[in-house]
């Protein structure tokens, strides 16, 4: 019987139940695209439902050893399997969804790739570490606010959809894992400077506990940016939405 054993240094964690497998793939919205993206389905448990919605399917996987297998198991994705650090790929796609069992050890880097290229991506069906996971979605004076959370609730919708026992993968993870969905905003953010809002965040919440004024300081925006009354906070107390609104004023 083909099997893949997984390697510890690509984070991968088989999940090795159909139920769950299927369950994941049934969220997809299919609204604002067509296509769909699998970063590393590894033995291509959701891949077999995968094939089953969409005929415009993308497997992308660093390993060798799976890539193997994915051509032996499903044959009809042989034109469909991509055999690279999906980190290191440019969208391929005009519109796309992005779905997977994400390798914790890179979970924040593709975050960073769905910020940069989400004009791509309007939905996200992810499975990460339970901890990143509510990191993306909370709030304002949570202590577990921050940057993650205002750059991606910026631009998505962030929805919880179901966790997942530890005993479901193989091999078992140290951590809880939760499958989350992020379907991308419209036109609420068109006047937002990228460049702009994730320098302010960045900047703030790497001095989260000092006022904004002193913190931003060092950004040398105009004279009257830093008259205004919010900055009188610190970063963990501001709402997204008074985030971009920083933005703009120093754009």
């Amino acid at each position: 019987m083909l099997t893949v054993f997984p390697k510890k240094y690509l984070g991968q964690h088989f999940l090795h139940d159909e139920k769950i497998a299927k369950k994941i793939v049934q969220t997809l919205s299919f609204i604002g695209y067509s296509s769909i993206v699998e970063l590393g389905p590894g033995m291509g448990m959701m891949s077999q439902y995968l094939i089953d919605r969409t005929n415009d399917l993308f497997v992308i996987e660093i390993d060798t050893e799976s890539v193997k297998y994915l051509h032996k198991v499903f044959p009809t994705l042989k034109n469909s399997i991509i055999n690279m650090d999906f980190l290191q790929c440019n969208p391929m796609l005009s519109s796309f969804a992005l779905i997977g069992n994400f390798p914790y050890n890179i979970s924040s880097n593709i975050l960073f790739y769905l910020l940069k290229y989400r004009k791509f991506i309007p939905e996200v069906i992810g499975m990460f570490q339970t901890e990143v996971a509510e990191r993306i979605r909370s709030a304002a004076g949570s202590k577990t606010y921050g940057i993650l959370s205002v750059l991606i609730q910026a631009f998505y919708e962030v929805e919880s959809i179901f966790t997942v026992p530890n005993n479901y993968f193989f091999p078992h993870p140290k951590v809880k894992s939760s499958v989350i969905r992020l379907h991308r905003k419209s036109g609420v953010t068109k006047k937002v400077d990228d460049a702009v809002l994730f320098k302010i965040v960045k900047v703030s919440f790497n001095q989260r506990r000092k006022k904004l004024r002193n913190t931003l300081k060092s950004l040398n925006f105009s004279e009257s940016f830093y008259k205004i009354p919010i900055l009188d906070k610190r970063a963990e107390q501001l709402s997204v939405q008074q985030f971009i609104h920083l933005s703009r004023q120093a754009g």
